[in-house]
């Protein structure tokens, strides 16, 4: 079961993913299959903060990503509750992308961002991208949207606590932000729709660009996705159901999108698809 599966990184001749699961799950691939290695923090074994930022939590981590910072590899992931805003965005960074150890542990950075009863916004879903020597992360669910921070892009913690978050985008149902930059354009990747229902599920993916990386991003009609514009991507086809989370993975010249989506032919389950990626008159075209 794979859900939420984070951008694809590679470190050595190995392929690495995160995704949501107790501890944050980590995946590797060493060749074409994907394996489970374990999870960055030990089942029980998750920072005290979490408790203290998000009551309701119970050790179940949701939307990791994972990026590399001055030689380390930082994993962002989500702590909260179903349905709930009282959430919490935190980051662990070690040397290599593989599970936490006694001898060799994720070490916990602390809290990066957090919502709660009085905010218009949801801190779950991060997703980090480089813009020159700027570091920013995406987040966001319901409520207001999704929203923008800037990180310090030697540390990887919050530039400056006080700044109000950038709102993006926003829809009657929407989480799972990526930006990816492509031919001088931002091209901001949501989910719309529900998750977490199995073959019931109704998540898709839909896009928006912009010539900022803050925005104001507008679909291929041109509605502003503050507003509730956004060009569909990717949504259910036949065994794929409810496609969610995406990120883009390249190696050389080549792309694909990373998703996951619920197995109409195996009750539902979530699994983790790479499907081929290419751009037509400016825009993400799945498909050979």
């Amino acid at each position: 079961m794979v859900h939420d599966p984070s951008t694809v990184v590679r470190d050595g001749g190995d392929a690495w993913c995160f995704s949501t699961g107790h501890g944050v799950v980590v995946l590797r691939q060493d060749g074409k299959e994907w394996k489970f290695e374990g999870t960055v923090f030990p089942r029980g074994r998750t920072p005290a903060w979490h408790k203290e930022a998000v009551p309701e939590n119970r050790g179940h981590l949701w939307a990791p990503d994972v990026i590399e910072i001055g030689g380390r590899w930082c994993v962002y992931y989500s702590v909260s509750s179903f349905g709930k805003n009282t959430s919490a965005i935190g980051m662990a960074s070690r040397r290599k992308p593989g599970p936490g150890t006694e001898d060799d542990p994720w070490e916990d950075k602390g809290l990066i961002v957090s919502s709660g009863r009085g905010d218009k916004f949801n801190a779950i879903d991060p997703a980090l991208v480089r813009d020159g020597r700027k570091l920013w992360m995406s987040f966001g669910s319901f409520w207001d949207g999704i929203m923008l921070i800037e990180l310090d892009p030697k540390t990887g913690l919050r530039k400056d606590a006080g700044e109000k978050p950038i709102r993006l985008a926003d829809a009657p149902e929407i989480e799972a932000p990526f930006i990816h930059m492509e031919g001088g354009w931002y091209y901001l990747f949501v989910n719309w729709g529900k998750c977490c229902r199995g073959a019931d599920s109704t998540y898709e993916i839909r896009v928006g660009r912009s010539r900022k990386i803050t925005g104001p991003y507008e679909d291929r009609a041109g509605n502003p996705m503050v507003g509730g514009g956004g060009t569909l991507v990717l949504g259910s086809e036949d065994r794929y159901i409810g496609p969610g989370h995406a990120s883009i993975y390249q190696r050389g010249s080549r792309q694909w999108l990373v998703h996951h989506f619920y197995d109409g032919e195996d009750r539902g389950a979530s699994k983790l698809r790479l499907v081929p990626l290419k751009w037509k008159d400016g825009w993400p075209v799945v498909g050979d």
